[in-house]
This record gives C-alpha cells, sequence and structure tokens, in this order.
C-alpha cells in the first residue's frame, strides 16, 4: 500500500468519523430539546470557543512546522550539493596519482545519494544504497588522508581537502535527521481528536433545525480533513503528492559536471 493511498484512507477516516460525530451530536441535541423544555444548554459559549480556539491553534502550529520542515529539506539538498562540489574541486590540491581514482569514486558516490531519496518507499533497496554511500564515503576520506599523508605533501592543501570533506560527510547525517524530524504522534492525535468533538458542538448546536442541513458540517469536515491531508504531504515529501523531487537538481547538475569533467580529462591529450 503506497502513503498516498494510506493518507487518502485516512482523509476518508477522519471525514466520515467527523461527519458521524456530528450526527451524534445531533441527536444529543434533539433529545436534550425533547427532555427539556429550556431548550439547549445555556453559556457554552466559552467552551465551544475554547475547543475551536484550540483547534484553530494547533492547525497553524502543525502546518507550519510542516512547511518550514519542508523547505529545510529543500535546502539540505542545495547545502549537500554545494559541499560535495567543493570537496570535488578540492580534489585537485592532492597529488595527480591520487586524483584520478578519487575523482571516480566522488561519481559512484554521487550516482549512490541521488538513488538513496529516489524511492524510499522501498526500504530494503534505501537501507543497501546508504550503506554502499557510506562505503564510498569511507574510502574517499581513507585515500584523501593516505594522500595527504604521503612525504612531501602540502600541509595546507591537506586541511582545505580534508575540512571539505568533512562537511561533505556531515551533511549526510544532516540530511538522514531531517527525514525523521516530524511533530510527536501525541500532537497529531490531539488534532483527530479535537476535529471530532468540534463536529460533535456543530452537530449540537445544529439540532435545534427540524431539518438536517448539510453543507456546513460537510464543509466543516472536508476543510480540517483536507487540511490534515495536506500537512501529512508535506510531512513526508519523498512519499506523497506533494514532492520535494525537484530540489535534486542541482545534485543532477552536478553529476553531470563531474561526467563531463572525467570526459573531457580522458579525451584530452
Amino acid at each position: 500500500m503506497t502513503f498516498t493511498v494510506i493518507i487518502v484512507l485516512l482523509f476518508a477516516a477522519l471525514f466520515c468519523g467527523m461527519m458521524l460525530s456530528t450526527e451524534i451530536g445531533r441527536r444529543i441535541g434533539q433529545r436534550t430539546l425533547r427532555c427539556n423544555p429550556d431548550g439547549l444548554a445555556k453559556g457554552i459559549g466559552p467552551v465551544e470557543g475554547a475547543v475551536f480556539g484550540l483547534l484553530g491553534l494547533i492547525i497553524a502550529f502543525t502546518f507550519a512546522g510542516a512547511e518550514s520542515r519542508f523547505e529545510n529539506r529543500r535546502q539540505l539538498i542545495t547545502e549537500e550539493a554545494n559541499a560535495i562540489g567543493t570537496a570535488y574541486l578540492r580534489m585537485d590540491l592532492l597529488s595527480p596519482d591520487a586524483q584520478p581514482e578519487l575523482k571516480d569514486l566522488f561519481r559512484r558516490y554521487l550516482d549512490t545519494r541521488l538513488a538513496v531519496y529516489r524511492n524510499v518507499e522501498d526500504a530494503a533497496a534505501t537501507k543497501a544504497t546508504l550503506e554502499k554511500s557510506a562505503v564510498l564515503q569511507a574510502e574517499i576520506w581513507k585515500k584523501s588522508v593516505a594522500d595527504c599523508e604521503r612525504p612531501g605533501a602540502a600541509k595546507h592543501a591537506g586541511i582545505l581537502a580534508l575540512a571539505s570533506l568533512n562537511t561533505m560527510i556531515d551533511i549526510t547525517t544532516t540530511r538522514a535527521t531531517s527525514q525523521i524530524d516530524h511533530p510527536p504522534i501525541v500532537i497529531l492525535l490531539l488534532f483527530f481528536s479535537l476535529s471530532l468533538i468540534g463536529s460533535l458542538l456543530v452537530g449540537y448546536n445544529m439540532s435545534v433545525n427540524e431539518r438536517r442541513h448539510w453543507l456546513h458540517p460537510v464543509a466543516f469536515a472536508a476543510i480540517i480533513s483536507l487540511t490534515v491531508f495536506v500537512i501529512l504531504d508535506l510531512e513526508f515529501p519523498r512519499r506523497g503528492l506533494v514532492r520535494v523531487d525537484l530540489a535534486d537538481k542541482p545534485l543532477i547538475e552536478l553529476r553531470q559536471s563531474i561526467l563531463e569533467s572525467q570526459q573531457s580529462n580522458q579525451t584530452a591529450p
């Protein structure tokens, strides 16, 4: 079952749950009207205001957080492209004998970094690609350190090269952490609970009408459910309808640049 199907089912479940809560609230209100000649309970306005105010606050909090994390993930892709590009260029500071192998390792490493986030729904393939990426990362570091420690190597060149490699390695951890950075589950549970309680109050207040009026409860349930759908889609931008794939363009362009550079060096006399 794909992630999009899952959040569509959640959307449908919340919508149906809210409509059911509205109907329950309406029946409670009608029973109150039959048993109480004074009508519905008075003085509950502040309670309703608190419930809907808190619901609005939770919506704003979760939506703003999801949008912020979405933008952060896009920014991290650009930062990784910059880090890899800088580290690749600084390989020119190492000995000419070490450069061809290291630059080829860089191309293969960049291929794995692109592949890691290409199909995140395939957990086994993603894990295997991450492991391959880590092996290439360690190999680049090991060979770079070995070249920097060779007799006669320029000390300042080694410092610059290894510093850029360190940044390139660190950004992978930052990106991996950003993929699991989501709001606590209790926030989502509170969101769902307040939505159902709010629907119950809507149905209760509409019980004074003899006939059912569907427009307002359906619109309320649809808007809240759609908001949850968008929030969850933003939280998982590699899985749903909202995609962050276009942000991979700097990495794709960097790979093409590296490939063209290597081909040019191979054809040069």
